[in-house]
């Protein structure tokens, strides 16, 4: 089996994956929304705090496994620095007293394998990634050669739905609010631009639109922000399916997926899905309960480095708050 961390921003968690069959057999997570609400968002020194005290609680409920473990696989980039410490510091510990190698996971790839939790990969993929930190377009072929072909310029797409929200002092996380608050609204009624809509980069851009969003705010009562949010997510996902639209004019995938905290916006799910169905384009997507960070994902792709024996020392695990695919 494989012990697996993930700390990279707000969300304590820690996953037994069996190796041979790829059967989830712990998994447990501890959010830390309800902290960082008051402050409108992820605080890095509060959330460190946090991780420390959550993560040897849970741990505490696999020692039943750690005779079976044989490796510790942990998110080692891209996050919050102070956040991914407290996973890799607990992961090297873990290494040393238990005598397992250890794996460093990229988070991004934690997120493709999001859709293969308890199954058999499927590639090649195209996947988009919409989360808090990220957007962008990936060509998977495997675990190894993943080419990014397009990326935000600034603001991610979840990002924007977190700061719309707390424009509207609505609270954080952002998204699931303004999700919910959309279903009420008008998506005509403000008529905000799609971003880059006449430049040819494939590229994305919520800036702009953010800007948009916060001088409409400010003119308005609280009576029309279920338009606003109704409005705005329209647009944001508008953009997305333009930009997806230009890059099938060159690359139809047969397999189109959609991971990240923000995949689980069903707005964007059915719009995502309506794009692909004239190219005959296969959907997927990860389960709800594995959008957000989780470590049930690090373990999947641990699972897969542990095969290919992609091993790291003590030495040279270490975290990249920046890093990038």
């Amino acid at each position: 089996m494989i012990l697996s961390i993930e700390s990279s921003c707000d969300d304590s968690a820690i996953a037994i994956t069996e190796i041979k069959t790829k059967k989830l057999l712990f998994h447990k997570k501890i959010s830390q929304e309800l902290e960082h609400s008051v402050y409108g968002g992820v605080v890095p020194e509060l959330a460190a705090r946090l991780h420390a005290e959550a993560l040897p609680k849970i741990l505490e409920q696999t020692k039943p496994y750690f005779k079976d473990l044989k490796a510790v696989a942990v998110t080692s980039t891209p996050g919050l620095a102070v956040t991914l410490i407290e996973g890799v510091t607990m992961a090297k510990a873990i290494s040393v007293a238990l005598g397992i190698p250890l794996i460093g996971v990229n988070h991004l790839i934690g997120h493709i394998y999001s859709l293969f939790i308890e199954k058999k990969t499927i590639f090649p993929l195209t996947v988009l990634l919409v989360s808090g930190g990220h957007t962008q377009v990936m060509e998977v072929k495997s675990l190894t050669n993943i080419k990014t072909v397009a990326k935000s310029m600034d603001d991610s797409f979840g990002e924007s739905f977190d700061k719309v929200a707390k424009m509207m002092g609505l609270g954080y996380p952002g998204g699931p609010i303004i999700e919910k608050l959309a279903k009420d609204g008008d998506r005509k009624k403000f008529n905000f631009t799609v971003p880059l809509l006449q430049n040819k980069k494939l590229a994305f851009s919520y800036s702009g639109l953010k800007n948009a969003v916060r001088l409409a705010v400010e003119k308005a009562d609280k009576d029309d922000y279920k338009d606003i949010a109704a409005s705005f997510e329209h647009i944001a996902t508008k953009h997305l399916t333009h930009k997806l639209k230009k890059y099938f004019q060159t690359s139809i995938p047969k397999n189109f997926a959609i991971v990240g905290g923000a995949s689980a916006n069903l707005y964007l799910r059915g719009q995502i899905e309506e794009l692909l169905n004239p190219f005959c384009a296969k959907l997927f997507l990860s389960e709800l309960k594995y959008c957000s960070d989780n470590a049930a994902m690090i373990g999947r792709v641990g699972v897969e480095m542990y095969e290919k024996n992609m091993f790291c020392t003590l030495e040279e695990l270490d975290v990249a708050p920046r890093s990038l695919l």
